[in-house]
């Protein structure tokens, strides 16, 4: 069976992994990538994309999406993290195609019509462009098969505060309103991305496997691994954008959790994602808001075998 997707993503060096681990499995269909800012500001994230479609050889749509949050200023970028670039500073050369005409929201609306019921939107970023496309079309839920998104975190800290993942915080608004519509929502957070660090060898595997597309990974995730190992004895980092896919293509890596969802837009908590396990209360603010699977917990040397094979490919 092929799976549709379409990638929203903000690329980005663990964006870059999960893309061509996309584009690596057969069993799953890439319409498109809709880009966003986050990682990197809007024009990089489409560029980004674009460079990594013509390295892979894939020629799909890529569109340029929002590039400011939906309430407030525009958000920092996270260039301690992933290089002024987006790709760990590595020098990568500019794209040459183009970026197609559409928006990030106006392709995901579009391909939603052409292919009711069939797509699953995989989202990696902040969800400004997800958001967008429900204002578009009231009703994108009923058309899209499920939303996968990589954000948030229930039962464990936050990265960028106390109570907030980075890409929920980055666009809370967004995501209440994302997080909000009645669609079939799976949350792939901190949770279970955290709780699998990859150490250089790991990379080093998939440029063996994969020269081209691996040893890109290998070479931009260096800058990446320097951020996630200071002040640790061991260097690693965290390639979270993968786990959302995975999921499509092997459910049963994951342990999920089904529950009601809020996301907090004030100040203090910004980006918190509270979640409410069915059965664990009685409150009707919470029984009234949506439900959503989170994933709680994942099976670390399948997922790394999977990563491995399809780079393999």
């Amino acid at each position: 069976m092929t799976h549709k997707i379409i990638l929203d993503t903000d690329p980005g060096i663990d964006d870059a992994m999960a893309i061509f681990f996309a584009f690596q499995s057969p069993d799953i269909d890439v319409l498109g990538l809709t880009t966003v800012y986050g990682n990197v500001p809007a024009t990089m994230a489409a560029k980004n994309a674009l460079s990594l479609c013509e390295l892979a050889e894939v020629d799909i749509p890529v569109c340029k999406g929002v590039s400011l949050p939906w309430v407030g200023p525009e958000s920092k970028y996270a260039h301690f993290v992933h290089g002024d670039d987006g790709f760990g500073n590595i020098n990568h050369p500019a794209p040459v195609g183009k970026i197609d005409p559409r928006s990030s929201a106006e392709f995901i609306v579009e391909m939603a019509r052409k292919y009711p019921g069939e797509i699953t939107i995989v989202a990696v970023g902040p969800l400004g462009n997800l958001a967008l496309a429900l204002r578009l079309e009231p009703d994108l839920p009923k058309l899209v098969k499920a939303v996968n998104i990589m954000g948030g975190a229930v039962f464990v800290p936050g990265n960028v505060t106390p109570v907030a993942e980075a890409n929920i915080w980055n666009d809370a608004y967004a995501a209440e309103i994302v997080l909000g519509a009645d669609w079939t929502l799976n949350m792939f957070g901190l949770d279970v991305t955290y709780d699998l660090p990859f150490a250089p060898n790991f990379t080093n595997i998939l440029a063996q496997k994969n020269p081209k597309l691996g040893g890109f990974v290998e070479k931009a995730a260096k800058f990446y691994m320097d951020f996630y190992s200071a002040g640790k004895e061991t260097r690693q980092c965290y390639f979270h954008d993968a786990f959302p896919i995975a999921y499509i293509i092997d459910p049963t890596l994951f342990g999920m959790t089904e529950g009601n969802v809020r996301v907090s837009t004030d100040k203090l908590n910004q980006g918190q994602t509270s979640f409410a396990p069915h059965g664990s209360t009685i409150s009707p603010d919470w029984l009234e808001a949506s439900s959503i699977n989170v994933a709680t917990t994942v099976d670390h040397p399948r997922l790394t075998d999977l990563l491995v094979n399809r780079y393999a490919l």
